[in-house]
């Protein structure tokens, strides 16, 4: 079979490989309808709240706050014809306060002959404060219906006044069996590929759909590279391999669905390496993660976990590294944190070992949940009203940096587990100064030293 490159598919007469081929994937397949809309059942399931906005044409001011490719400018689009409104699209990157103002002045006009413009900002935490503000007194009048997209935390990158004013709702990745859906929608939908015969096995779309990492641009636009350098047989068809579509992707794809199965055992894998101070496997599972597609804050938000879980104050340091490995992976991004991982990874698996605070909580919720009605010692609660004080509510109770020790000699413990025990510190690492200050502390509270 003749394999035909990118370039020679898009001058075929075929309407879908042809002329459409101009137009990218990804727009050609844009939902137009709530129910093409693929994802966000939170918001848009049957009952849920934004679902419930829309079926009312009750519309607010809205920021969409989400990773890329999960349908913000979609739903805004799909928004706008629900409620018949005039709709703009900005752009944080081109638009300055001069085209705001002009836009605004033909929202006003539009008002007047009764129709109601919808103002969509792509990326609007790129906007500066005062072109955010300019938008404010047009969505106080209701002059116009702002909805603002961001890949960033809304409570930092937009301006408390607007923010007051908009509703935000968060959108979430889509999920790994979404994108497959919609790849299938793609290769059948003639919009798409549905006017051609594509021979492609269901496991390469699930690849592609692993590979995009819950970002549905990404997906569609893998998906068109691999079908227009398939191989074309003598009755126009196109068959998409293995080989194919690992060429289109730069590596091979990798066995890994983070939703599934395989998710879970890599993640498996990483923390019993650390904690069998195995350097060598941990960074070999944390290489799979990351090559796969994994997202990096996942994997370091699990470091935070392991460093606590553990290590704890045998190395109070590590927490530190995994916490400073989180912030390295949020600044930085892939491929460049790789490196801000594998050193905390090496870090966790080299440092000494304590699970006392793993032992201490567990033991202390089981009490917690038996004794959710045990009243806290009348010693250690505050008396801020007169009342609080005739009821005895801080008597007993001493202020440990007026003693000489920095300790009082009080429980503060229920009655009924005054003397439990949780925290039991091992003698691994600096836990041992702890343990040796816990037993000191201890007697002294206890009256079993002077």
């Amino acid at each position: 079979m003749e394999q035909l490159s990118f370039l020679d598919m898009a001058n075929e007469s075929s309407p879908t490989l042809g002329t459409a081929a101009f137009t990218p994937l990804a727009d050609r397949m844009r939902p137009q309808t709530l129910e093409d809309y693929i994802g966000q059942e939170h918001l848009l399931g049957k009952g849920k709240i934004l679902r419930q906005i829309l079926e009312k044409d009750m519309i607010p001011s809205m920021i969409f706050w989400g990773p890329p490719g999960v349908g913000k400018t979609t739903l805004a689009r799909i928004i706008a014809g629900h409620t018949k409104s005039s709709f703009v699209n900005f752009s944080a990157v081109t638009s300055g306060i001069k085209e705001i103002k002009e836009i605004m002045k033909q929202a006003e006009e539009n008002r007047a002959y009764g129709t109601h413009t919808l103002c969509f900002v792509d990326e609007i935490h790129r906007f500066n404060k005062a072109q955010q503000d300019a938008f404010l007194p047009y969505v106080e009048k209701g002059s116009i219906t702002l909805i603002g997209a961001t890949t960033e935390n809304p409570s930092f990158e937009i301006n408390a006044a607007l923010l007051s004013r908009c509703k935000v709702f968060v959108l979430k990745e889509l999920t790994t069996a979404d994108l497959t859906t919609m790849l299938k929608s793609a290769l059948s939908d003639k919009r798409g590929f549905g006017n051609s015969t594509i021979h492609m096995d269901e496991a390469l779309l699930s690849s592609i759909a692993v590979f995009a990492g819950g970002d549905a641009r990404t997906a569609l636009n893998t998906l068109e590279m691999a079908v227009l350098n398939g191989e074309i047989s003598s009755d126009g068809s196109i068959t998409v391999t293995k080989e194919h579509l690992e060429q289109c992707l730069g590596k091979k794809t990798l066995l890994y669905d983070k939703n599934g199965e395989e998710h879970y055992n890599l993640i498996s894998a990483l923390h019993k390496s650390m904690r069998n101070s195995d350097p060598d496997a941990a960074v070999y599972w944390l290489a799979r993660m990351l090559e796969a597609g994994e997202d990096p804050l996942f994997i370091a938000r699990r470091l935070i976990r392991f460093a606590s879980e553990d290590i704890g104050l045998a190395d109070s340091q590590a927490l530190q590294i995994a916490v400073a490995a989180y912030q390295a992976c949020h600044f930085n991004g892939m491929p460049e944190c790789n490196l801000n991982l594998t050193q905390a990874v090496v870090y966790l698996s080299l440092a000494p070992r304590s699970n006392a605070l793993y032992r201490a909580y567990e033991m202390a919720k089981l009490d917690a949940k038996e004794q959710l009605a045990d009243p806290v010692p009348l010693n250690i609660r505050n008396a801020v009203t007169s009342l609080m004080e005739d009821l005895h509510y801080g008597e007993g109770y001493t202020y440990a940096h007026d003693t000489q020790e920095k300790i009082a000699r009080m429980t503060c413990l229920p009655e009924s587990l005054k003397d439990r025990r949780y925290y039991l510190p091992t003698e691994e690492g600096v836990e041992k100064e702890w343990k040796e200050r816990l037993e000191r502390s201890r007697a002294f509270r206890l009256g079993e030293t002077e």
